[in-house]
């Protein structure tokens, strides 16, 4: 099946469960034209349906609540209970039963396509090296989520930066057009995580993201003691796992148990609330892109540092984890380096044959 079939069934699949917003859906595929590594941040249902037969000895690894769709622009910072600035994952749409396999080699993946893009700078074996180090530390440590307090300075530097300060991060809040005829499920939803009823705000339409362009998604802004506030809500459906896979793909949303049984410090303010994932939005509660990264940045330890992360969502898996680390310690160690090789041409090639419909 050609990339451009498996969109338009994919797609279809998707808007029997939610809402579509066609303007935000032709951007993505837009975007998806524009180079390899947003083409692969927008179409995990593609890599979900052919990962297994492009390495199929990997896809025999043992099974973990995985994150599905990784790659180096997942990874951001939020607040936890304490207050306190915490790094790590950002975004389990795509939460999935799957081989460990898949996360790291789509982590890998990823970050071979942003060099690629300009984004980095490592050798493809320095890539997977750092990624596989950093998991592999994880595993024998028993986890730790990275609280940027007394530890991770370095971290504490990407999480703050420029880019993120809260002049250019409401700027752009007030650029999002504001919008009327509201989902009334998606307004509870939003009203559910004000800090008090009767509050007055504004509801805008917000583009972010790409594998995600075309949910439904809307920001509530608000002015609160002295300063403003933002809670996003967004259209969640079963992964797209649940569509590569047909008949025996599950239908459950699996985005809040992945939370809760991860090595994390949560953030209070992310909950599900009907088909809706509600989130504080907020300077230092969001994605980290790559060019917001400072120039001087220690790129083989931040790889290890996301290796490391997905080991902390990895071990919320439990029972499974005694033959994940059996896997992981017995495998060659260049089989992360071999099948990112394989996958990156895979995508490479679904890129070059999409782009040449939508260029």
């Amino acid at each position: 099946m050609k990339i451009s079939k498996a969109t338009r069934k994919f797609e279809n699949w998707l808007g029997k469960r939610i809402p579509l917003v066609k303007s935000d859906l032709d951007l993505k595929h837009k975007l998806m034209a524009e180079d390899s590594f947003s083409f692969l941040r927008g179409t995990f249902y593609r890599w979900a349906q052919v990962w297994e037969k492009v390495c199929p000895d990997l896809a025999k690894a043992p099974d973990v609540l995985a994150v599905g769709d990784l790659h180096v622009e997942n990874f951001g910072s939020w607040r936890d209970g304490e207050g306190r600035l915490v790094w790590g994952v950002n975004d389990f749409d795509e939460a999935y039963p799957m081989p460990y396999t898949n996360d790291l080699i789509r982590l890998a993946v990823s970050a071979n396509l942003a060099v690629a893009s300009g984004h980095l700078k490592l050798t493809s074996t320095g890539i997977s090296k750092a990624i596989l180090d950093g998991y592999v530390a994880c595993l024998k440590s028993g986890g730790r989520p990275f609280v940027l307090e007394e530890q991770h300075n370095w971290l504490r530097t990407i999480a703050t930066g420029e880019l993120r300060n809260p002049e250019h991060f409401w700027n752009k809040m007030d650029e999002m057009p504001t919008v009327k005829g509201v989902p009334n499920s998606a307004r509870r939803a939003l009203q559910s995580l004000l800090p008090e009823k009767e509050l007055d705000y504004r509801v805008a339409h917000r583009i972010a993201g790409v594998g995600s362009l075309g949910h439904e998604r809307f920001v509530a802004v608000a002015d609160w003691q002295g300063a403003r506030i933002a809670r996003e809500a967004k259209a969640i459906t079963p992964s797209a796992c649940a569509w590569a896979y047909a008949q025996k793909g599950s239908q459950k949303i699996l985005y809040p148990e992945i939370l809760e049984t991860a090595r994390r410090a949560l953030d209070p303010l992310v909950h599900m609330r009907g088909r809706w994932l509600v989130r504080r939005l907020a300077p230092d509660c969001s994605r980290i892109e790559l060019e917001d990264l400072p120039d001087r940045v220690d790129e083989r330890r931040l790889l290890e540092s996301m290796g490391f992360e997905t080991a902390n969502i990895h071990l919320g898996s439990g029972k499974a984890m005694k033959a994940v680390r059996s896997d992981a310690t017995s495998r060659r160690n260049d089989w992360l380096h071999e099948a990112t090789k394989a996958m990156t041409d895979s995508v490479i090639a679904d890129y070059e044959d999409w782009r040449k419909g939508h260029s």
